[in-house]
């Protein structure tokens, strides 16, 4: 894979600020495994010394490129399910009527925002990183997978607040299912893998919704 040409950011900015903005920059273009930590002393125009101040190694530095998109990717938190034995004996929850409306934010999920750049697709850095670091006990595939659970976790909370009859099975439908045209989006540098993925998570939802799935 061809580098890309390095850009060395301004010094008035923190050196950890530059050192992270470069290497979200590397790691999205060219992948992890292909960037050297030559070039990302280059880009973020400091000293190798300087780097290793701010960032132990190239683990503990992908490990915060990941971290920034935690919060920005995952679905919105719901309240925490009744607990007990008796938990799941109940119907499913309502939706409550003065918020938000849970299929909505479902399929919203599935939305794409217009891309700003005319360069390719990337996906999803946590699908990217996992498969870069195929090893699952390392430490960087680990937060990937800790991510995707965390993900599928949040689609079952939004599921049970749209009353499906089975969230959890949903949810990982709809993780597997937004996964999928990540993957795909990438694989044709295309935005309707997404669109597509919407429409047959609408079916999906409103399949569980009615007790059909």
């Amino acid at each position: 894979m061809t580098e890309t040409s390095p850009v060395r950011r301004r010094r008035g900015r923190g050196a950890k600020e530059r050192i992270l903005e470069a290497a979200t920059e590397l790691f999205t273009a060219q992948g992890v495994n292909a960037t050297g930590m030559d070039q990302l002393t280059t880009v973020a125009g400091v000293s190798k010394r300087t780097l290793y101040t701010h960032f132990t190694g190239k683990e503990d530095l992908v490990h915060a490129y990941l971290r920034q998109f935690e919060d920005v990717g995952l679905p919105p938190e719901t309240a925490a399910a009744p607990t007990g034995s008796g938990a799941a004996a109940g119907p499913p929850a309502a939706a409550d009527p003065g918020g938000p409306d849970p299929r909505e934010q479902l399929l919203a999920v599935f939305d794409r925002k217009p891309r700003d750049t005319a360069g390719p697709i990337r996906g999803c850095p946590f699908l990217n990183a996992a498969v870069e670091v195929p090893d699952p006990e390392h430490p960087v595939h680990r937060l990937a997978a800790a991510y995707k659970s965390e993900f599928a976790r949040r689609l079952a909370g939004l599921a049970r607040r749209a009353g499906a009859c089975d969230p959890d099975e949903l949810g990982e439908q709809l993780a597997l299912l937004y996964d999928g045209a990540a993957v795909r989006s990438t694989a044709l540098n295309s935005d309707r893998p997404a669109a597509h993925a919407r429409s047959v998570a609408a079916l999906l939802i409103d399949a569980a919704i009615d007790g059909k799935g």
